[in-house]
């Protein structure tokens, strides 16, 4: 089953546009939503959550139809985002009895069970967390209303690596023993290394791939060596060529290496999600 499912979604700017957009997040996955900066991934967020208005395309949630069912459907949701402000002289426990009144479905246990956990203390003020507790707090408040599918915004930005991987431990938790789905917008390919089930790939308001990490990833191999073994049949098939210093880097399809057999001065290696990445945006 499908949690979400968006479907040739179009918005147009001035400058920029989503040009029919289609994604799907399988029920019990983290999906990253990757692409860089500009490549219309907050745009695509914002549409899902009904801050942006499409001019057409359409959005299900848990196959149901969002404009139709916008208010139930967002009792489901839980909307987490990195950087995000409260107000900064709040306590934690002022902050949550206003956002309880909200979600008539709120279970004061969960939250003491995830405070807890993430060692949280509902005394403290809003500016005296870190980026980190921050990201904990709103998924304590996620997580208790019963949130069965969590949007994340790019939740570890400015985090430091330690800070980072403990948060990407939690999303696996949640997902394998809370029952929970994520999409998780992030530009730090190395997190989904670690976490993901599946990638959505946008590049100029384009999904250009929509797939098993596993799968999308084991489709390319890197390929680098000196530019004198560079031939035209080569580099017809190679993507993203990068010459520098005599030596070039690229990536290339699985099924196109064979295009490198016998030519010396060049090596082939398995690729990396930040590889691709870099390569594919440089077409």
């Amino acid at each position: 089953m499908n949690v979400l499912e968006v479907k040739d979604l179009v918005k147009k700017y001035e400058k920029f546009e989503l040009k029919n957009v289609s994604f799907e997040v399988e029920e019990g996955t983290i999906c990253g939503f990757i692409g860089r900066n500009g490549a219309g991934k907050t745009t695509t967020l914002k549409s899902l959550l009904n801050q942006v208005h499409p001019q057409s395309g359409s959005i299900l949630f848990f196959g149901r139809n969002f404009k139709e069912n916008e208010l139930e459907i967002k009792k489901q949701i839980g909307f987490v985002s990195g950087g995000i402000s409260f107000y900064p002289k709040k306590t934690l426990k002022t902050l949550t009895s206003v956002t309880k009144k909200f979600y008539e479905n709120w279970d004061d246990e969960a939250y003491r069970h995830f405070m807890q956990l993430f060692s949280l203390d509902e005394e403290k003020k809003a500016d005296q967390l870190s980026e980190g507790m921050k990201v904990k707090y709103l998924l304590t408040l996620a997580m208790s209303h019963k949130a069965r599918f969590l949007i994340l915004d790019e939740p570890t930005s400015g985090l430091d690596p330690v800070s980072r991987d403990e948060l990407l431990d939690i999303f696996i938790d949640l997902v394998e023993n809370e029952g929970v789905t994520i999409l998780f917008s992030t530009h730090i390919t190395s997190d989904l290394d670690k976490c993901a089930d599946s990638i959505a790939y946008i590049k100029n308001g384009e999904i250009v791939s929509c797939e098993n990490i596993k799968t999308f990833i084991g489709n390319y191999r890197k390929v680098k060596g000196q530019a004198t073994a560079l031939i035209v049949q080569m580099e017809e098939k190679l993507i993203g060529l990068r010459k520098h210093a005599g030596e070039f880097q690229a990536i290339i399809k699985a099924e196109n290496t064979g295009i490198l057999d016998g030519i010396s001065g060049i090596t082939v290696s398995e690729a990396l999600l930040e590889d691709i990445m870099i390569h594919m945006e440089k077409e």
